[in-house]
């Protein structure tokens, strides 16, 4: 009879382990090698503090996968002015450029024939200059009609409208001011057309090859200024309503490890994607040393409203092979590690999900030195 009623007391004792039940084990109830179970001497119960869990408020934190884009505001879709055909490529990916450097060179059959009804134009408008100044001078002379002269100067004006759309026409197709007064005056037809970058930044893409023939809808080039960019992230419909924008979110990316990026949304979507059910949201991240690159894999943390719950230090919690412990004090200087679920840390706390009770007294700081203490003896019974 003993003899079962010690093998039930043993059985007990490993089922209330194993679970990580709500009673802690006492201390006559554990087996004295037991390898979970320190006695602490003086100097050791010096080194750790006793406590309780308490309440405490935390935030829920939402986990969202995201990505690292281009910030929208700081990228160009760089075209060419003119219909032609790439000659020579001046930058490429990765490159990084000013505005208005030279991207790529072009012939352009569209460009040469506009030049030359522009020196078309200009040499009527001087014929007609000329013939309403001979007409004026007439006038003058009682040789002509005051209609002659009329008819003249509408000439002119016209022969000026024409110069004025034939130079207009120019400067759509990427000729300047000072180009175009440089054509007029050595009237040399040059078919030659740069594709050149509006902004200063990086060539993220080229869409372009030596002979290929772009239109002016064609891009050709995109380029991003790198210096800050977006961190997306798409929130379910289901929790997209506790999101605000100016709420304080963390981003880890895994390509960076070790590393949390802390900021606040800079936009939450007025919509619903209908295909997704998900909401879209933006942080802005600076990137002065461009070690955030376009299209890295990232995790958007948010933190939801505050709530109170069970929550311990993280100063308290063992970590060992994969699983959390605590330290459950079982006497004056005797402590049992148990096994414990916890939730995400938050500001120092770790929620208590299973395994504690409300007056447990667990050891919440110190507890990495006793944890030591008790692999040390359980080595030495060991061997």
């Amino acid at each position: 009879m003993r003899l079962r009623l010690r093998g039930a007391i043993a059985v007990a004792a490993a089922l209330a382990a194993a679970c990580g039940g709500e009673a802690p084990p006492q201390a006559g109830a554990v087996a004295k090698g037991d390898p979970f179970l320190i006695t602490a001497g003086a100097p050791l119960l010096q080194r750790i503090k006793v406590g309780s869990p308490s309440e405490a408020e935390v935030h829920e934190t939402l986990r969202v996968p995201g990505r690292v884009e281009v910030d929208g505001t700081r990228v160009a879709r760089v075209g060419s002015p003119v219909t032609g055909r790439v000659i020579e490529l001046d930058a490429r990916e990765g490159d990084g450029v000013k505005r208005g450097q030279i991207l790529a060179t072009l012939t352009s059959t569209e460009l040469a024939n506009t030049q030359r009804e522009y020196l078309k134009a200009h040499s009527m408008k001087l014929v007609a200059d000329r013939a309403a100044s001979r007409a004026k001078q007439l006038l003058d002379a009682d040789v002509i009609g005051g209609a002659e002269l009329f008819r003249r100067e509408a000439e002119a004006i016209q022969a000026e409208a024409e110069v004025n759309a034939a130079r207009g026409q120019l400067k759509v197709l990427g000729m300047s001011e000072r180009a175009i007064e440089r054509l007029a005056d050595t009237r040399k037809v040059d078919s030659t057309s740069h594709i050149v970058s509006s902004i200063d930044g990086t060539v993220i893409d080229r869409r372009v090859s030596p002979g290929q023939v772009v239109q002016p809808a064609d891009t050709v080039f995109i380029v991003a200024d790198l210096s800050s960019v977006w961190v997306v992230a798409d929130v379910p419909e289901s929790v997209a309503g506790s999101v605000r924008a100016g709420q304080t979110i963390e981003v880890e990316i895994p390509a960076l490890p070790d590393r949390r990026i802390r900021g606040a949304l800079a936009f939450v979507s007025a919509i619903v994607n209908p295909e997704t059910r998900t909401v879209r949201v933006r942080m802005d991240v600076p990137n002065p040393e461009r070690e955030y690159k376009p299209a890295m894999l990232a995790s958007v943390l948010i933190q939801g409203a505050a709530q109170r719950k069970r929550a311990i230090p993280s100063a308290a919690v063992v970590r060992e092979e994969n699983r959390d412990y605590v330290f459950v004090q079982t006497g004056s200087e005797t402590f049992y590690l148990r096994q414990v679920t916890l939730g995400e840390e938050y500001d120092g706390l770790r929620v208590v999900v299973a395994g504690l009770r409300p007056d447990d007294r667990i050891v919440v700081d110190g507890a990495f030195h006793l944890n030591n203490e008790r692999r040390q003896r359980a080595l030495q019974q060991g061997t």
